[in-house]
Formats: structure tokens, C-alpha cells, sequence
């Protein structure tokens, strides 16, 4: 079926119930605010699977939706500002990047709905009452899993079995950099690996950070899970090249930029997910009642040109397990 016609069959149907369910005049289109950390006023490439899945749920932006995408700019500390925003150009809902911006939004607003684009644990930050009952106006997704840092140090360890002290970059700006660090840590100690940690505000500390990591002879780097190096992914895999460092990353972004591997949960499939709990809010679902979906898929990348740069030979039965590998 055409999409043109789609809409014009579909739209008013679909909007009407959650119109309905909000009080609102009949036949105004919702407005959704879109906050994230990425730089740009244009809409981050990696957010695709979600306006995507969105457009085909009916809502088309500028006709039977209103959708103000607003950046941080890569700075954390914009996060109340924009919130503030974010109600005076009466939002009908908020969708959510990074926890920052979360706790942006949920000081901001205790009754407009909110939706976690997949981002960290919201019961360890505080966001939410438990995954299963979120309570309050906020739902959605998280990226997060028991045990995911600590995979990421073990695979990194199985691939290059020669590496005993590891670089980890971590944002502490956010909340969920902290749980990682303690998971790496408890890992490092039964890997018999050593950790070098290294808080990274912008990134201008990465240099200083890949320094502070040489002196101290790291022989391998990881990231922690924050939007932070997936925006500075391009400086994070030249610097680790430079150093000869191999790397794991939480972000698959990372390995088609040059990165060694990444172990990712942050899925299309995940992403996309998020505009249907927006659906679901706008038909009149209440946010309280939504549980936060969970990852239920994760992406082994392997990047072999890398590997060869580095002049690492990946064990066959590694190779096997992964779910790409760029040749």
C-alpha cells in the first residue's frame, strides 16, 4: 500500500485515541521532544531505526506529529536547560538519550510522559522504581545488563590472551559509569588482569588519557557505555591505533570506525523499539504500567583489518562466535 495513502486513511485514527486519552482538542497533532547528547542540529544517524519505526507507526513529523530534536552539543550540563525547553513548547512527550538527560527530564516534569531511548540501568540511577513497575511518567529501554561490563573485559581477554593491564575509559559524569567500573574491577580481579582508570569529561582528556595509559603499559583499552565515545568514537580507535592498543567497545559504531571489536547490545531492533512505547503513551498508555524492555540480543563485531594492523591473530574458535566480521 502506498505510505501517502496509509496516512491519509490512518492518521486521524491513530492520533485520535491518544488525543483522547490526554484531554487534548481533538485533531492536534502530538509534540514529542527529543533529547540527546550527540552534537548537531541535525538528527544523529544512529538514531535511525527509531524515526524510522516511528514514521512507519503513522507519526510523520511536521503532519501528524510535531517533533523538536534538541542537542546537549556534547555537553551534559545543557540537559536541565533543554528539559526547561522541552515545557515551554508544551511537549506531549520526551524521549531520552542518556541518563543525564533522563534526570534532566524527570526534574523537570513529574507528569508529562518520558521514554528512555535505550540507555542504563534506570533502577541503579534512580529513575525508575524497578524494571518491571517503573512507576511515575517513565518507561522504555535500557542497553543495560547484569554482568555486560564484565563480558566485554573477558571477551576482550579471550581474544588477545597476552594482555594483563587494561585502559578503561570511563565517563563518571554519568551515573552509570560507576556500576561499570566497579563490575570491571571485580572482573579484572579473578581475570588476573590489572585496570588503569582513566575519567574522561571531553575530548580533550582521550590524549592525556591514551599518555597516562602508555606510561603505565597498558596493553589493551576498553570503554564504559556512555554516548560520549560513540560521539568521539572517530579520536577513540585513532588513539588506541596509535598506542597499538587493542580495544572492546560497547558500540558497534566503534568497529566500523576502525575499532578492534565490539561487544553490542545496542541493537536496531532495540532501538526501534522505543517508538513503540511511544505509540503506546500517546494511545494512552501510562507510562507507571510499561515495563522497561531489557536487551535480549547482543552483537559480537570483529574487525579483521584491525586485528591485522595490530599484527593480532584471533583464534579461529573466537571468530566463529561472532555475529560480523569486517574484513
Amino acid at each position: 500500500m502506498d505510505r501517502r495513502t496509509f496516512l491519509a486513511g490512518t492518521g486521524a485514527v491513530l492520533l485520535a485515541a491518544p488525543l483522547a486519552a490526554q484531554g487534548q482538542q481533538a485533531g492536534k497533532s502530538p509534540r514529542l521532544c527529543f533529547l540527546t547528547f550527540d552534537p548537531g542540529t541535525t538528527r544523529s544517524n544512529r538514531f535511525t531505526p527509531f524515526f524510522l519505526r516511528l514514521r512507519d507507526l503513522g507519526y510523520v513529523d511536521g503532519q501528524t506529529i510535531t517533533i523538536d530534536y534538541l542537542s546537549a552539543d556534547g555537553r551534559g550540563e545543557r540537559f536541565a536547560a533543554l528539559a526547561a525547553d522541552c515545557l515551554r513548547l508544551n511537549a506531549d512527550i520526551i524521549v531520552v538519550t542518556t541518563t543525564p538527560a533522563a534526570q534532566a527530564a524527570k526534574n523537570a516534569t513529574r507528569t508529562i510522559p518520558i521514554v528512555l531511548y535505550p540507555l542504563g540501568d534506570p533502577v541503579i540511577t534512580g529513575l525508575v522504581a524497578s524494571l518491571a513497575r517503573p512507576g511515575g511518567n517513565i518507561t522504555g529501554l535500557t542497553f543495560m545488563a547484569s554482568g555486560l561490563a564484565a563480558k566485554r573485559l573477558a571477551l576482550l581477554k579471550e581474544a588477545v590472551p597476552r594482555i594483563s593491564r587494561v585502559l578503561v575509559l570511563s565517563y563518571f559524569v554519568d551515573p552509570i559509569a560507576a556500576p561499570q567500573v566497579e563490575e570491571l574491577e571485580r572482573a579484572a580481579r579473578s581475570l588476573g588482569v590489572k585496570l588503569v582508570v582513566r575519567d574522561i569529561r571531553t575530548a580533550d582528556d582521550l590524549p592525556v588519557a591514551f599518555d597516562a595509559g602508555a606510561r603505565e603499559h597498558a596493553d589493551g583499552v576498553l570503554t564504559t557505555a556512555e554516548s560520549i565515545f560513540f560521539v568521539q568514537r572517530e579520536q577513540v580507535v585513532h588513539l588506541a591505533a596509535q598506542h597499538r592498543l587493542p580495544g572492546l567497545y560497547p558500540y558497534r559504531g566503534m568497529v566500523t570506525s576502525g575499532g578492534l571489536m565490539a561487544y553490542d547490545s545496542y541493537t536496531s531492533s532495540l532501538q526501534a523499539s522505543t517508538a513503540t512505547y511511544v505509540d503506546k503513551v500517546l494511545r494512552g498508555s501510562k507510562p507507571a504500567d510499561l515495563p522497561i524492555e531489557q536487551p535480549t540480543k547482543f552483537e559480537l563485531v570483529i574487525n579483521l583489518k584491525t586485528a591485522k594492523a595490530l599484527g593480532l591473530t584471533i583464534p579461529p574458535s573466537f571468530l566463529q562466535r561472532a555475529d560480523q566480521v569486517i574484513e
